[in-house]
C-alpha cells in the first residue's frame, strides 16, 4: 500500500500558517495537510475552511511530551512527508523584567525546542525531494533590545536551518528559512503587554499571504533562505555590514527608545 504524502503545518490556525494550509491544501501531490495549532476551534474553522484534506491536531509544541506522542501518530499513519513547515512561535514586545522566568523560558520552548523536535521527528519520513521550512524573522538579522529572546531564538532558527540544510544535502531534502519582516498577524496583538519600553513601530508590514508565496516557491527552488521584500533584503544586507551595536543604536531610535 503507497504511503499518504503529506504537508505538515505548524501554528496554522490563523496567519502565516493559515496562508501555508491555503497554498498547499490546491497541491495534487499532496494526500493530507496535517494542521497543528493549540486551538481546536480555530483548527475546525480551517477544516470549514478548506475541507477534510485538512488533519488537525490540537497539540502545544513548547511540551515535549505531546511532540512524543504526536511522534506516534505519524509512525503509526505510514506517511512520507513533503512538506513540514515549522510556523509555531510567539513574541513579547517589552524589557527583559516584564516577563516571568517561566514566560521567558516558555518563548524558547516553543520557538527553538518545539521547532528542532519537529524536525528530527519528522526528518526520518521525507524522502529526496521533501522540504523542511523553518520560520524564523528579520528580527534574526541582529540583537533587538526589548524583544531579546525573541529576536535571539530567531537567530538560532535562521542559524540552526542553514546549517541543517548542508548536512541534509546527501538526503536529497531542503531546508529552508523564511525570514519576513512585519506581517498583519496576531504576533503583533499578542506580543504587545504594555510594557513601558517596548516595540511599538511596525515598518514596511506586508500581508502573510504574500510571504507564505514566495516561501514555497523559494523552498521548492531549493533556496536554504527566503526573504521577502526589497526593505527585509535591504535590513539584511545592511546588517552584514554595520557592527552590531550601531545596528542596536539604530534599531532604538527607530522604535524611539
Amino acid at each position: 500500500m503507497k504511503n499518504k504524502i503529506i504537508a505538515i503545518v505548524t501554528g496554522a490556525s490563523a496567519g502565516l500558517g493559515r496562508e501555508f494550509v491555503k497554498i498547499l491544501v490546491e497541491r495534487e501531490e499532496l494526500d493530507e495537510i496535517w494542521a497543528i495549532a493549540r486551538n481546536q476551534q480555530k483548527l475546525d474553522a480551517l477544516v470549514n475552511e478548506f475541507g477534510n484534506k485538512v488533519k488537525v491536531f490540537s497539540r502545544d509544541l513548547s511540551n515535549k511530551e505531546q511532540i512524543k506522542e504526536f511522534a506516534g501518530t505519524i509512525e503509526r499513519e505510514g506517511v512520507m512527508i513533503r512538506y513540514l513547515i515549522n510556523n509555531a512561535g510567539f513574541a513579547k514586545f517589552c524589557s527583559y523584567d516584564d516577563l516571568s522566568v517561566d514566560e521567558s523560558l516558555d518563548m524558547i520552548d516553543l520557538n527553538v525546542k518545539g521547532l528542532v523536535a519537529m524536525g528530527l521527528v519528522c526528518i526520518p519520513y521525507m524522502k529526496r525531494g521533501s522540504h523542511l521550512i523553518n520560520i524564523a524573522s528579520q528580527a534574526s538579522f541582529q540583537p533587538l533590545p526589548y524583544q531579546n529572546i525573541y529576536s535571539s531564538t530567531k537567530a538560532f532558527v535562521r542559524n540552526y536551518t542553514r546549517a541543517l540544510n548542508v548536512e541534509l544535502r546527501d538526503k536529497g531534502i531542503v531546508a529552508t528559512a523564511v525570514c519576513p519582516g512585519w506581517m498583519k498577524t496576531d504576533l503583533i496583538d499578542n506580543g504587545l503587554i504594555g510594557a513601558a519600553k517596548a516595540t511599538s513601530r511596525f515598518c514596511m508590514m506586508v500581508t502573510p499571504d504574500v510571504v507564505a508565496k514566495k516561501a514555497i516557491r523559494d523552498a521548492d527552488k531549493n533556496k536554504d533562505i527566503s526573504v521577502y521584500s526589497f526593505y527585509v533584503k535591504l535590513a539584511h544586507l545592511v546588517a552584514k555590514i554595520l557592527p552590531q551595536r550601531i545596528m542596536m543604536k539604530i534599531w532604538l531610535r527607530q522604535q524611539h527608545l
